[in-house]
């Protein structure tokens, strides 16, 4: 699996709870351009949900180049086949903020894949922070359903 390249808290926007993610057991996929891996922030009935982010440095959707948030969307397609083949999920739902109006709050470009469930009010709930130990065993049938 190659290694990630580029991605420096420090300079690329990227929270340290991101980071943490990142460099644990919570990568699901990662290539020398992508990196996929469980979100250390959930939503009350949609546990498990992915951030998928480019290894280099880019804000937002604006400065992301075409070629690589194209791979981004492919990765994220990857992940939803893997939620309904591990979660069971009844649909999934792709979501990305561009700047603070657009509710962007890290400075990353990311895209968040959620598992979805009828009735589940994703946009209506708050998420909050889970831990490593939480989110290891949503990655370990992410990496094991994964759609290569």
């Amino acid at each position: 699996m190659p290694m990630l390249v580029n991605v420096q808290e420090a300079d690329s926007g990227l929270s340290p709870l991101v980071g943490e993610a990142m460099a644990g057991s919570d990568v699901i996929l990662r290539t020398e351009a992508i990196t996929a891996f469980i979100s250390p922030r959930w939503w009350p009935k949609n546990p498990g949900s992915v951030l998928v982010i480019p290894n280099e440095h880019y804000e937002n959707v604006y400065s992301i180049p075409d070629d690589l948030l194209h791979q981004v969307q492919s990765v994220g397609k990857r992940v939803a086949l893997a939620m309904k083949a591990g979660y069971q999920c009844d649909g999934t739902s792709f979501r990305q903020h561009n700047e603070p109006a657009g509710n962007q709050d890290v400075w990353h470009y990311r895209l968040h894949v959620f598992p979805r469930y009828r009735g589940d009010d994703l946009y209506l709930l708050r998420g909050r922070t889970t831990t490593p130990e939480e989110r290891k065993t949503y990655a370990d049938i992410l990496r094991r359903c994964r759609a290569e």
